[in-house]
């Protein structure tokens, strides 16, 4: 079980996510994989703060501003200033808890 971030972006070099992980996980493994796609996939459908949020982080990377924006006011946040880097890393550790 991936309970830290050190150990979920070692888990970044195998070919499939790791057992276990949740859909806002599961999604965030594939975006740093670069499958945008996949990542879209798996979190559009999903329900809370959480994965509206990760929603918008993923329009933003697309360069959706006006998407990512409703993503963000449903997650309850503003659009974020910091780095798509940044924002990643601080979604895996939320999600991680």
């Amino acid at each position: 079980m991936i309970t830290t971030f050190s150990s979920f972006e070692l888990s970044l070099a195998e070919d499939l996510p790791p057992a276990g992980l949740d859909a806002r996980a599961r999604s965030l493994w594939y975006d740093a994989k670069g499958d945008w796609q996949q990542a879209h996939s798996i979190i559009q459908d999903e329900a809370g703060k959480d994965a509206a949020r990760i929603h918008g982080y993923l329009h933003r990377k697309e360069g959706d501003a006006s998407n990512a924006r409703y993503w963000y006011s449903r997650a309850g946040c503003r659009f974020p200033d910091a780095s798509l880097s940044a924002e990643w890393k601080n979604l895996v550790l939320q999600v991680l808890g």
